[in-house]
């Protein structure tokens, strides 16, 4: 009689239970078809934020200034690159043309080649007929210095074209998605014996930063 009831009791939970059984496949394959999704956009989302590399950025920049500009997509800085590249490519080859003027005029008057008078520029004549051997020296001596000068400015500029360009690749996968959260949060600091806010940067659902906490 026992052993009637128990079957009877058993068959009567059967359909519940396989119910909830056919219930939880069906839960169990939204959630993977939902993580799937989820998979899908994040994927997404991190491709979209790593299409700019700044390694390359920077190396095409390096190569040919305003390359790694194009590259990022920051056409509104190449009239900035080449402007502050053409000033002082200018200076450097002004200073260049006049430090061999004044060196070939130094030497003329220094070796008193007469025959080599007529060749020598015509602003620097005047110093020819002074006979004013030191301020010839003086204006080579200076403009040799202005080149050392323009070619450090020249390298510098070109060096802020690779950085710039970097920077701005490395900037392109910041992410600024709707993950992202700011909060102030209280707190209590168990090594300092404290309480005190902290403010908080919420990188999605997990991810959490303390930026600053002040203690009272």
């Amino acid at each position: 009689m026992k052993i009637q009831l128990f079957l009877w009791a058993s068959l009567a939970l059967l359909p519940a239970f396989s119910f909830a059984q056919q219930k939880e496949v069906r839960d169990s394959a939204s959630m993977v078809v939902k993580t799937g999704i989820d998979t899908a956009q994040e994927s997404k989302r991190d491709k979209q934020l790593n299409v700019y590399n700044p390694r390359k950025a920077a190396i095409r920049s390096a190569i040919f200034p305003g390359l790694g500009q194009i590259y990022n997509k920051k056409y509104w800085k190449l009239p900035i690159v080449y402007a502050g590249l053409g000033i002082s490519g200018s200076i450097f080859v002004y200073n260049l043309k006049w430090y061999k003027r004044t060196r070939f005029a130094f030497k003329v008057l220094y070796a008193k080649d007469t025959a080599s008078f007529p060749r020598v520029y015509r602003d620097l004549q005047l110093y020819i007929a002074g006979n004013q051997l030191s301020r010839l020296q003086y204006a080579r001596d200076q403009y040799r210095r202005d080149i050392d000068y323009s070619a450090l400015f020249f390298m510098v500029m070109w060096g802020l074209n690779v950085v710039d360009a970097a920077v701005d690749a490395h900037l392109k996968g910041f992410d600024v998605s709707p993950d992202l959260s700011f909060r102030i949060k209280p707190g209590h600091s168990e090594m300092a014996g404290t309480n005190g806010l902290s403010l908080v940067l919420t990188v999605g659902k997990t991810r959490q930063a303390s930026l600053l906490r002040s203690d009272f």
